[in-house]
């Protein structure tokens, strides 16, 4: 009876095999660019290089220099981050010290880091200047990078005469 059990698992595999079912090959980690992961991961929906986020946000999102969870932390270009960098908060630990996950960083090319901490150093406590946490190291970097701001996933307020005259155009026409 056993030999009869292994014998049909021996044709059933072979028979799998013979319809082209085969195990699923090991599919390699995505590699994670820092844009393509903020957009996805925060909802907010900008494309182009990380340096254009900020520029592209004024009008279509409010922007502001406080952390707010699920908001992008912009860095702007510099150095040898010619393209910028854009992150998502995922956590305010103080007012000057926040954890953001993000793609594509310092040793962890295309890969996602989460929860890294990022300190505000700058001199008057407006999110300007940041280091950010550098894992092969267990400490923050040593640089220092100029940031843009925050970039919230709500639209940008306008002033409310233009959000009494927006609504009357919009009823005006109603009984």
């Amino acid at each position: 009876m056993i030999k009869r059990l292994k014998a049909a698992a021996v044709a059933a595999t072979l028979g799998f095999f013979a319809l082209g079912f085969t195990a699923p090959a090991a599919q390699a980690d995505p590699y994670w660019q820092c844009v393509t992961f903020a957009r996805m991961f925060s909802g907010i929906q900008i494309f182009g290089d990380a340096h254009t986020w900020w520029r592209q946000a004024q009008q279509r999102f409010q922007t502001g220099q406080r952390p707010q969870t699920g908001s992008v932390l912009s860095f702007a270009s510099s150095g040898r981050m010619r393209l910028g960098h854009v992150a998502v908060v995922s956590e305010i630990l103080t007012d000057r010290v926040i954890r953001v996950t993000h793609a594509n960083w310092g040793g962890s090319r295309g890969k996602v880091e989460e929860n890294v901490t990022v300190v505000d150093v700058s001199d008057d406590n407006d999110w300007t200047e940041v280091k950010v946490w550098y894992n092969p190291i267990h400490d923050l970097g040593t640089t220092v990078y100029p940031t843009n701001g925050f970039i919230y996933a709500s639209a940008p307020q306008q002033p409310a005469g233009e959000i009494l005259m927006a609504s009357a155009s919009h009823t005006a026409g109603q009984p």
